[in-house]
């Protein structure tokens, strides 16, 4: 099954493609299973001997046998451990009720943030960003969030967005942001210095020097998702040369 994927890999599946075992023989089937450990990311789902394809996109690969979709969707599943920027919209009593962008809302205990207890309750307000991880998600529950980490501190979790701008894109883009040495971040530092904030539900958050600037750095950033790196580096340059 494995060198199956790997033929595949870089190509475009749709939902539905399966990927099996072609072999006839018991035997040769039950070996091939113990030496074939395939990992299954986003968009790929095992089903008995099958790995099934439940999302349209490009297959990716990383050694040594994790494969997942990689695709351009802007509806959030809320993935257990993921973390995500949320928009408190309610607070009912001592749970907060966040929008994430999926298909229901999130809750966050009042509990959930460092340091905070039934006397000493974190100062949330509706309207207020904050950034969270995901504890529970499960299709069958409601998804909770909490502000804290295994070791009850905050870690960068919690309330936040003062002065800076929000806005929306594709889960793609931060996947491709998230990555270690990314190439963007990198020329985006060189041209204006920013805080910088990555959902894994698709929004950023950004802070630059100004209004002006921030506003520039959302764009780039948009700008950037659907360019080769060639067409990045010019448009980077005319900014920076004030050419727009």
């Amino acid at each position: 099954m494995e060198s199956c994927l790997k033929v595949k890999v870089g190509a475009v599946l749709l939902p539905g493609d399966v990927f099996t075992f072609i072999k006839t023989d018991t035997i040769s089937l039950t070996e091939s299973l113990k030496d074939e450990k395939i990992i299954c990311g986003p968009g790929l789902r095992r089903n008995g001997d099958d790995v099934v394809v439940c999302k349209s996109g490009v297959l990716r690969h990383k050694n040594p046998n994790l494969y997942w979709v990689d695709s351009q969707q802007r509806r959030y599943v809320p993935v257990k451990g993921e973390s995500v920027i949320g928009i408190v919209t309610t607070k009912s009593g001592d749970v907060f009720k966040v929008d994430v962008g999926g298909s229901e809302q999130a809750s966050l205990s009042y509990l959930a943030f460092e340091g905070a207890t039934k006397r000493n309750r974190p100062n949330v307000q509706v309207g207020d960003l904050v950034y969270a991880q995901f504890l529970i998600a499960n299709k069958d529950m409601e998804p909770e969030l909490v502000c804290i980490d295994s070791s009850g501190r905050a870690n960068g979790l919690g309330v936040f967005g003062a002065g800076g701008l929000l806005f929306k894109g594709s889960l793609g883009l931060v996947r491709r942001l998230l990555t270690p040495q990314n190439e963007i971040l990198k020329d985006l530092e060189k041209l204006y210095p920013c805080e910088l904030v990555l959902g894994m539900n698709g929004r950023l958050w950004v802070r630059a020097a100004s209004v002006q600037k921030t506003l520039i750095v959302a764009n780039l950033l948009e700008s950037s998702e659907n360019m080769s790196a060639q067409q990045r580096r010019t448009l980077f340059k005319r900014v920076a040369d004030g050419n727009l």
